[in-house]
């Protein structure tokens, strides 16, 4: 049995296109908050494994979480509580590079596999007509970094370099090989 512990519809979609579907979706309830001067990369690969131990399942049972963060620099742009938040996000963001970090966590009775993509994207400059637009429109919400790079906003990002799956919030190629690891099917 497979376990999706999120409850992310893109994720959700993105496990689809490995012709996997879960048997069950389990979002977990954890604290999120960063610890004091913890950076980016490791605060993602914390939480994914947070999420993947809390998830309930029998010791037979696939558990599969991730986590996704944007990362400016060594600060965390979490998901905006608020639209206030949301446009100083894409206000800080506006014309510059960023990182978009995304960390699996996959666990099968007391084994976890672990593995994090981390990919480079450059947000166009945007005026302040697009940033209000792009709040009115209400797709930031529940976005890590106060964006989603499938939905409107894909018209502020001119360049990637890493793994588009990876930005939207499930790196398909290691989700994929984390899965057969564990011993599942995937494209069937």
């Amino acid at each position: 049995m497979l376990v999706l512990g999120s409850g992310s519809p893109r994720r959700l979609e993105l496990l689809g296109q490995l012709g996997v579907v879960p048997d069950a979706v389990r979002p977990p309830d954890i604290d999120e908050t960063p610890m004091k001067a913890e950076l980016p990369r490791h605060y993602c690969a914390r939480i994914a494994r947070e999420k993947v131990l809390a998830v309930e399942a029998a010791a037979d049972d696939v558990v599969l979480c991730a986590d996704t963060t944007v990362a400016l620099g060594r600060r965390i742009l979490g998901k905006p509580e608020d639209a206030e938040e949301a446009r100083a996000f894409l206000q800080k963001m506006s014309g510059r590079r960023h990182r978009v970090i995304t960390a699996v966590a996959l666990r099968k009775g007391d084994r976890v596999w672990e593995k994090d993509v981390v990919s480079q994207v450059r947000m166009k400059c945007l005026s302040k007509q697009e940033i209000e637009a792009y709040l009115r429109s209400g797709d930031w919400r529940g976005k890590a970094g106060g964006y989603g790079i499938q939905g409107a906003a894909s018209t502020f990002i001119p360049w990637i370099s890493g793994s588009f799956t990876g930005i939207v919030g499930l790196p398909l190629a290691e989700t994929a090989a984390l899965l057969q690891a564990a011993g599942m099917k995937v494209w069937t």
